[in-house]
């Protein structure tokens, strides 16, 4: 076992089982995102601004105030006003007042980011065929309940 990850990280052998697991998970998320990245930043957006494109779009056309997004967030980031920022001087999401509550701001995904996520989508749907090409139903399947199993803790709090 560990073969591969042995002459990735030209390493004989690991100092215990977990370690080899944690190792290889590094290892594929770092490529994963590597990858994922390299889809976005041919849009010109960052994987992150991705991320709360898709979020809002689920909304739309309603909208998010920003703690929302954040939990949302495959990867949380603490500067989500910032990318909101960048985001609506793109034209690609608008800022506006809940009728409710006017001191709470939201956040909406415009056409113009409705019609990038249109972009962009093939060729991540594409990405995602790619990887999951060299396993088997079953296998991406067992792999999600393992990812869960790691994280669930983090999602009772």
């Amino acid at each position: 076992m560990g073969e591969i990850l042995k002459k990735r990280l030209k390493q004989n052998k690991f100092s215990s089982i977990e370690q080899e697991g944690l190792l290889n998970l590094l290892i594929t998320s770092n490529y994963l995102h590597s990858n994922l990245d390299a889809i976005c930043s041919g849009f010109k957006i960052t994987l992150a601004q991705f991320n709360v494109l898709r979020i809002l779009k689920g909304t739309h056309p309603e909208g998010y105030p920003r703690g929302e997004i954040i939990r949302r967030m495959v990867e949380p980031s603490p500067d989500v006003t910032r990318l909101i920022d960048r985001l609506i001087k793109e034209g690609f999401v608008e800022r506006f007042y809940s009728a409710k509550d006017r001191r709470l701001s939201l956040a909406r995904i415009t056409k113009k980011g409705i019609n990038l996520l249109t972009k962009i989508n093939p060729e991540m749907d594409k990405f995602n065929s790619d990887y999951a090409s060299s396993l088997t139903k079953s296998e991406i399947e067992i792999l999600s309940s393992i990812c869960e199993k790691l994280y669930e803790k983090e999602v009772e709090n």
